[in-house]
């Protein structure tokens, strides 16, 4: 090691304060905790190996211990229904809690897979639990989570029965665009880290007519697609393809 390359040393208190340095502060549970607070719901919190793509954190069926933030990367979850077949429910990304629906049944409903390289903290649900009957703070945003949870659910429900095709991959688009801008990233220029197939079954769509929709909408100057990587150019005529109350859930993804 020549003298001006620095070691790469692993602090202890970096650790420890993780939470409060995290870009990803303000959108996760950590929110109003502050002080002693923070440092109790720090030293419950498990910080794992970063998992690699195609990695699962959980199985359909396993046993509810624990819920999981997503700190980089992304995951979806699916269901497998009797006949093998998959279907997709979600795309998680950094800052979005992965988990809760299975607090009512004790088992998670679903399967969480990476989509790429990913880390996340590991949260034990019955030491939050306990820890949030003290702290109203963060009860409260729990809470406000789980009704996040509740009207995601409701919105999937209604961008699969009544929109378009056309309206469905705008929505995801869209959603897609504000979340990764609350995290600090562009919001008219990403890569997707599902693929066309992913995004079909989510949609409920063949994926020739996901593929279809993306020559179409680059045609009309909408965005702009090379494979994976999305620019976004006229995002004001994405949103009036679709409907307010769907451009009001800001996790339509």
């Amino acid at each position: 090691m020549t003298k001006n390359t620095p070691e790469k040393i692993v602090s202890l208190s970096k650790i420890k304060m993780a939470c409060q340095s995290c870009s990803l502060y303000q959108l996760c549970l950590p929110l109003g905790l502050h002080g002693e607070d923070l440092e109790r719901l720090e030293d419950i919190i498990k910080r794992s190996h970063p998992l690699k793509k195609g990695a699962t954190p959980f199985h359909q069926g396993d046993k509810f211990e624990a819920i999981y933030a997503i700190r980089s990367g992304s995951v979806k979850t699916y269901t497998i229904a009797d006949d093998g077949s998959e279907q997709i429910t979600g795309f998680h990304l950094p800052g979005e809690l992965v988990g809760l629906d299975a607090i009512s049944e004790d088992n998670h409903p679903c399967t969480a897979k990476a989509l790429e390289t990913t880390s996340y903290c590991e949260i034990p649900f019955h030491q939050l639990e306990d820890l949030s009957g003290e702290l109203p703070s963060l009860r409260h945003q729990l809470l406000k989570i789980m009704s996040k949870e509740i009207t995601h659910d409701a919105n999937l429900l209604m961008l699969l029965g009544k929109k378009t095709a056309d309206e469905r991959l705008a929505s995801l688009l869209l959603s897609l665009s504000s979340r990764l801008s609350n995290r600090g990233f562009s919001a008219t220029e990403f890569n997707l880290s599902m693929s066309r197939n992913d995004i079909a079954n989510y949609l409920g769509l063949a994926v020739e007519t996901v593929s279809r929709l993306f020559t179409r909408f680059q045609d009309q100057g909408l965005v702009k697609v090379d494979g994976k990587f999305v620019q976004i150019l006229k995002n004001d005529d994405l949103k009036a393809m679709i409907s307010e109350c769907v451009q009001s859930d800001p996790k339509m993804a």
